[in-house]
């Protein structure tokens, strides 16, 4: 009897080890997923968490065509003014620069250095440390028992005045579905020196759009000054495209902005217009008679050719004058060779008209 009740000891023991065995890694561990960011840590469990909750914040890895557009925000625009207003905090309505300060600051988000290329890099090495941001572009600051606080009047929200974002256009060809969405964004900072009035900008630090996205989805901004009760999500916002931006750059072989190889504004115009049409016209088509591939290389040759004319303008402009000249001359002498024969039919109608006339007059 003494030896069965040992045996059930033993096996009530052994239940009681595998139950604690069987407890899930993040129960046992307590894990905290932390992020060394030039010397902070960075806790990013919150956001690797919420990133399970939205499947479509992730770009597909394999795509048939992508192109990548920078667009400039500029937020005296109307569509835009949801990011800047209220521009000091007003209970829990914030604007974006003062939302992704605050997470900055806090440890929620990393920010990452913006590089003289102006290409993002969302890399270890590039990871900016907060307080280093802080005494770069002069915000006050008070540091205690090590720990960094700024004022909320402290905070430049108000000298946000336009954000820089990167915008991947892509088609999924397993799933056969068009895509357009943000993977960066930079605030610029507008200030004017003491002794000057110009505005000089400054491109602070680019933020991973996959990183901040699980966050933007808990901040609300309104969206209409007719009804104040209209409002949706930051991340809402981005991801319906609600913004409205000019294309500044492209990812290109030659890593040049539009400005670079563009004369004069009338040329930049014309140039962003270009790069809009190319981007609906590949959406319009995905559904034509030719395939993708064939889709593709048209969007190389409409590049390659453009790349063409504009280092031909850069070397000879006098010559493509010339030439737009001359077309503008052909065009000119087609119309008037439509218009004179359109002249004459009008007039053999005429005249035959009046021969039917006049011989029905004769007969009677």
């Amino acid at each position: 009897m003494h030896y069965i009740s040992k045996l059930l000891a033993v096996a009530a023991f052994m239940l009681v080890a595998q139950t604690a065995d069987a407890q899930p890694p993040a129960r046992k561990n307590n894990p905290q997923k932390e992020k060394k960011a030039a010397g902070r840590v960075v806790n990013t469990a919150l956001s690797e968490r919420a990133k399970s909750q939205y499947p479509g914040t992730v770009t597909p890895n394999e795509v048939e065509w992508k192109r990548d557009v920078y667009r400039v925000l500029d937020l005296n625009v109307e569509e835009n003014a949801s990011l800047y207003y209220p521009v000091e905090p007003i209970g829990e309505s914030v604007n974006l620069f003062t939302f992704l300060f605050r997470n900055i600051m806090s440890g929620n988000i990393v920010a990452y250095a913006y590089n003289l290329n102006g290409y993002e890099s969302f890399t270890e090495e590039s990871i900016i440390d907060p307080k280093n941001m802080l005494e770069d572009y002069r915000i006050y600051y008070e540091e205690k028992d090590g720990e960094i606080i700024v004022g909320k009047n402290d905070v430049p929200s108000a000298e946000v005045l336009s954000y820089y974002i990167k915008e991947s256009h892509y088609y999924d060809q397993r799933t056969g579905t068009y895509g357009t969405r943000i993977t960066a964004i930079c605030p610029v900072l507008h200030r004017s020196d003491e002794f000057s009035s110009e505005v000089t900008k400054y491109p602070m630090f680019w933020l991973n759009y996959d990183e901040i996205s699980p966050l933007l989805a808990q901040q609300s901004i309104m969206t209409s000054s007719l009804n104040n009760v209209s409002s949706m999500t930051l991340n809402d916002y981005f991801a319906k495209n609600a913004y409205k931006g000019e294309i500044y750059k492209t990812v290109n072989l030659r890593n040049l902005a539009i400005a670079q190889y563009c004369k004069d504004s009338a040329e930049v115009k014309k140039e962003q217009q270009k790069i809009e049409q190319q981007l609906k016209d590949f959406r319009t088509n995905i559904w034509s008679t030719k395939s993708v591939a064939e889709m593709r290389q048209d969007s190389i040759n409409a590049a390659s050719e453009a790349a063409k004319d504009s280092i031909g303008k850069a070397e000879n402009p006098e010559k493509s004058e010339k030439k737009i000249t001359r077309r503008e001359r052909r065009s000119k002498e087609q119309k008037v060779k439509k218009s004179d024969k359109k002249r004459e039919k009008k007039s053999e109608s005429g005249n035959s008209k009046s021969t039917r006339v006049s011989v029905r007059r004769a007969r009677r």
